[in-house]
């Protein structure tokens, strides 16, 4: 573990709920670190006024600007460098990335998805699971591959699906989840507690404990 803070970046393309998780914690030290440059490839999103309001820097890299995908993700990681971010989470970003831009931050690249990975990667995942008729769905956080929702997980939580649910229903629940799971493992990351062997994440030191905050298998209340 080390003293100093973590410099790390947030990719947003819209609301940036996970976002204003991560400001929180940080700002209240459960993570100890502090966020250096919000980037977002949609001009409107909420997100930057949320990182507005909390005082740290904001920058729009528009995709529609580039003539391809490379110079775009060019543009964003010279933004990311320049702010000499240590990780980047992709909180709601929703380009798919080339595997230049995944191999440039290995190991640096944590990204959050609605569903409990292997399991439904990809998009519309709630209506997706419901169709599929399983009892649980939940959230990932993992390090990002050049294979899409594929690589090593961090943490997940369960989300059980009740009776009446809806797409909109659940997704709700499983972004309560989300602003949970994604600090920790920033956090985790931070204190460098996590080491990736082959496909999966060893968290070091109280890894027991650790695992058990992530299972929410009962709705909030």
């Amino acid at each position: 573990m080390t003293d100093a803070l973590l410099r790390y970046g947030v990719v947003i393309s819209g609301g940036g709920s996970n976002l204003q998780a991560l400001i929180d914690r940080s700002a209240d030290g459960t993570i100890p670190g502090r966020i250096v440059l919000v980037i977002s490839n949609e001009p409107g999103a909420f997100g930057l006024q949320r990182a507005g309001r909390a005082g740290i820097p904001t920058q729009v890299i528009d995709h529609r600007a580039f003539p391809d995908r490379a110079s775009f993700e060019q543009a964003l990681a010279a933004a990311l460098d320049a702010a000499q971010v240590e990780l980047v989470c992709l909180a709601g970003f929703m380009r798919v990335l080339t595997p230049w831009f995944v191999r440039h931050y290995r190991g640096r690249l944590l990204n959050i998805h609605p569903a409990l990975l292997p399991a439904f990667p990809g998009l519309h995942v709630q209506q997706r699971a419901l169709d599929a008729g399983v009892r649980f769905s939940g959230a990932t956080v993992h390090f990002v591959v050049e294979d899409v929702d594929a690589g090593p997980i961090v943490a997940q939580a369960v989300v059980p699906i009740l009776p009446g649910d809806d797409a909109a229903a659940l997704a709700a629940r499983i972004l309560q989840q989300e602003h949970r799971i994604f600090p920790l493992a920033v956090r985790l990351f931070a204190q460098r507690r996590l080491e990736v062997q082959g496909s999966r994440v060893i968290i070091r030191g109280h890894e027991a404990d650790a695992a058990a905050a992530l299972i929410n298998p009962l709705p909030d209340g």
